[in-house]
């Protein structure tokens, strides 16, 4: 039984009403039928969708116009009309072969026609019968009938059955929440077996074509046992739903009365085999797993864990953490494509599009490169870019994704200092979320991809947050990789298929481990001359674009690019120079967007007008002609630099000052040259008693900078000697090299950079210990033309350059 039928029983036990003002007239309709229709022959009235039963009171609504004259027509004749079901319900004109042929007679009680040209009428079953034969020549459907009685005699069986029937009834109208007293108390008063069946028949919310078949079921035993059957069925669905919507009460406990109708709901459509939002949402992460093409093993874990999210309710506040987890799931390339094809001259024609010099690590990615094509399936080392900033290592990750015909991604690692940044958080924390490793793949949508872990250098230090520095252990070992375990997927993730590549300023903050994983690729400052080459094919052509302007007009010379190369920028990289040219264009682009001029030509007379004064001196190493000053070379991370060491003495106890916020190392430097310089008074023309009634302070200027480092050794012991022999220090010269309490120059590191700085700086002859001569080759063949190297292997070498030897030189 359904709502609908909860009214039905009711208009089925009324008695013929009288009718309305607005009825219609039987003797004031016109007569529609030229022929007579026989006394065996009823009045045709197809219907769609409802089966009229003997008995049952149903109001119809008449729209075609061949049913409606049928209906006037048996209404003027005061004839009953016989209802069949189409068999067809979109055959707007039905035959005979578009209907049943068992239906129920029926007598019209009002017929109604609306302002709006509707028709309504209200029609009590009364008889069943057969379709024997259609009739032809009537405005409407005539067919001859015989009609179907009940039996009169009623028999135990039967009437044990409609008692049964009955009762059935009943218990199913108490299990129906809203049911109106009325209905049972209208079956109660039902006590013919033939009657009951048809009422309750009619009131079943099954489709027209199970109702047809009862209808058709002249056996009236065989239809109490139908009925019973449906009744039995209908039941038990009934139980069901209220024990689940108890079950369903005792789960939400306290949740508001919208959830549980939502529950509710669910139940009562699962219980009724229809679908849902949910159900359509799982079969669409099934498709999606199915279509992700997962292993085996994660395979399995997605199909249990979408299992699990089928038997969970919406409220629940687990399912959204399991539904997230599939989408995740689904949505990483689990996929093994195949490697995108390598061209290696096509990879060297980029690097050298892309990147102005840079010789030797473009020979290197090159090789690697090579070595990717050749063997794709092989363990591929981990390249480490290091250099100071703006000398782009991240745009050679960029080259490199472009001529591998591969996606780039970046991974900042700067200031990470938790472990689940790199690994995922377990997913019982709110809001946890996979590692940005798998992240970042599942952003760029393919595992044959470059990712770019910038600034390595540059992890947080580990705590109670785990230590992010070993958690990429695993990430950057090719042995390990294809089994990486994100702590939020808890399941193994292939990374070899990903090419890493990692960027870093200093090597000193990477833990060993780490950087014994990865192959180190030093990337030093450029020349002047390559500054300029980079600024005249890149830096230019980009701020030209950032600025609307074009080369028509605006130009800039190659005179005025140096000038701002030396003058108004010293670094390693050209990111300022590149700032120091966009501030050039931006005061073109105001005075042609002035209109003050149509073009312009920028030349290095204009640059003092534009950018102001000069920053920085071209012979900002031309230090003083005072004794005690040498020019030293430092090592940075952001490049090269020149250090000045100032020695100065004055009366005391023999004690050495040390200032400039100086490091252990550095003190220990300054230490052994003076006692290098104390064994050696003799040979070097010092007086012993100047040593003893002097104190010896020496000074590193920037005294806010930190400075260590034993490679100031040699500058330190040539200041001293400048000193104390009243000799000044050459100040075209710079030098550098750790010293021993023997005289020998140590090696020291940063060649290139160091060079490059002295080179900046204005410096034309550079010492370097006699070891570092290997070092050579890495230093720009512009720089070695410009430069006077000098090999130290004892530091009387270094003296005999920078403190020439004068007659009647000495102190006393």
């Amino acid at each position: 039984m359904s709502a609908q039928a909860e009214t039905g029983v009711s208009q089925a036990l009324l008695v013929e009403p009288v009718a309305p003002l607005n009825a219609l007239d039987a003797d004031a309709l016109p007569p529609q039928a030229a022929r007579t229709i026989p006394e065996d022959a009823l009045i045709i009235l197809p219907v769609r969708n409802m089966v009229m039963f003997p008995g049952t009171i149903v109001p119809l609504t008449i729209s075609r116009t061949r049913s409606q004259a049928a209906l006037q027509e048996a209404l003027r004749l005061d004839q009953p009309i016989g209802v069949l079901l189409q068999n067809k319900p979109d055959v707007s004109e039905p035959g005979p072969n578009d209907v049943h042929q068992v239906g129920s007679s029926a007598a019209v009680l009002r017929y109604l026609a609306g302002p709006d040209g509707t028709h309504q009428a209200i029609v009590r079953g009364l008889r069943r019968f057969r379709v024997t034969e259609f009739l032809e020549g009537y405005p409407f459907a005539v067919a001859r009938v015989q009609y179907i009685d009940e039996p009169e005699a009623v028999d135990p069986d039967i009437e044990g059955r409609g008692r049964a029937l009955k009762q059935s009834a009943l218990e199913t109208l108490q299990l129906l929440p809203h049911a109106p007293p009325e209905m049972a108390a209208g079956l109660l008063g039902i006590d013919d077996p033939a009657q009951l069946a048809d009422v309750i028949g009619s009131l079943l919310d099954s489709s027209p074509q199970e109702k047809q078949s009862l209808l058709e079921t002249i056996d009236l035993k065989a239809r109490l046992d139908k009925l019973l059957e449906v009744l039995a069925r209908r039941i038990q669905v009934l139980k069901v739903t209220r024990d689940v919507t108890q079950r369903t009460q005792e789960s939400i406990g306290d949740l508001n009365r919208k959830h549980l109708l939502r529950e509710q709901i669910r139940t009562i459509q699962k219980e009724l085999g229809e679908g849902d939002d949910t159900t359509a949402e799982i079969d669409e992460l099934e498709k999606a797993i199915t279509e992700a093409h997962m292993p085996a093993e994660v395979d399995k874990v997605a199909r249990k864990e979408l299992k699990r999210l089928a038997r969970m309710s919406d409220a629940s506040g687990e399912s959204s953490t399991v539904r997230s987890y599939l989408e995740w799931l689904v949505e990483l390339p689990w996929t093994r494509e195949p490697e995108p094809a390598i061209d290696i001259a096509e990879a060297r024609r980029i690097l050298d599009e892309d990147h102005f010099g840079l010789e030797k690590v473009k020979k290197r990615i090159l090789e690697y490169l090579a070595v990717r094509k050749l063997n794709p399936a092989g363990r591929s080392p981990i390249l480490c870019f290091v250099g100071p900033p703006g000398v782009g290592k991240t745009s050679l990750g960029q080259s490199i994704a472009k001529a591998t015909g591969r996606k780039f991604v970046r991974v900042s690692l700067g200031g990470v200092h938790d472990e689940a940044e790199i690994r995922g958080h377990r997913r019982t924390y709110v809001g946890a979320l996979p590692g940005n490793i798998i992240q970042n793949l599942r952003k760029v949508g393919t595992a044959s991809s470059v990712m770019m872990l910038d600034e390595i250098d540059k992890l947080g230090a580990g705590g109670f947050h785990g230590d992010p520095a070993s958690a990429l252990l695993e990430v950057l070992d090719p042995e390990q990789n294809a089994t990486f375990r994100d702590t939020y997927l808890a399941l193994p993730f292939d990374l070899s298929r990903v090419m890493f590549l990692c960027t870093a300023n200093v090597l000193d903050t990477i833990p060993g481990p780490l950087r014994d994983r990865m192959e180190i690729i030093h990337l030093a400052g450029y020349t002047a001359q390559e500054k300029l080459q980079i600024a005249r094919r890149f830096l230019g052509a980009r701020q030209l674009v950032a600025t609307g302007l074009d080369a028509e007009r605006c130009q800039i010379s190659d005179a005025a690019l140096m000038a701002i190369t030396l003058d108004y920028t010293r670094e390693a990289g050209v990111r300022n120079l590149e700032r120091a040219i966009g501030s050039v264009f931006r005061n073109a682009a105001v005075r042609i967007a002035e209109g003050q001029v149509q073009a312009l030509s920028i030349e290095a007379t204009d640059l003092a007008a534009i950018l102001g004064p000069i920053k920085f001196d071209a012979d900002v190493a031309m230090g003083s002609d005072l004794p005690g000053v040498a020019t030293g070379l430092a090592w940075t991370p952001v490049g090269g630099d020149i250090l000045f060491i100032e020695a100065s003495r004055s009366p005391g106890t023999g004690r050495l000052i040390l200032t400039g916020q100086l490091g252990d190392v550095m003190k220990e430097s300054a230490q052994a040259a003076l006692s290098l310089i104390k064994a050696r008074a003799a040979t070097l023309g010092i007086a012993t008693k100047t040593l003893e009634k002097s104190d010896i302070h020496i000074h590193v200027p920037a005294g806010a900078t930190p400075k260590d480092g034993p490679s100031a050794g040699v500058a330190m012991f040539v200041a001293l000697t400048s000193l104390l022999t009243g000799r000044p220090v050459r100040s075209d010269v710079a030098m550098t090299g750790e010293i021993s309490l023997r005289g020998l120059v140590l090696p020291i590191g940063g060649v290139k950079e160091k060079v490059l700085a002295a080179l900046r700086a204005g410096i034309t002859t550079v010492m370097l210990p006699a070891r570092n001569e290997r070092d050579l080759e890495d230093i720009p063949a512009d720089a070695r033309t410009q430069l006077t190297f000098v090999w130290l292997k004892q530091v009387e070498d270094a003296l005999a350059v920078a403190v020439p030897v004068h007659p009647g030189g000495g102190a006393n």
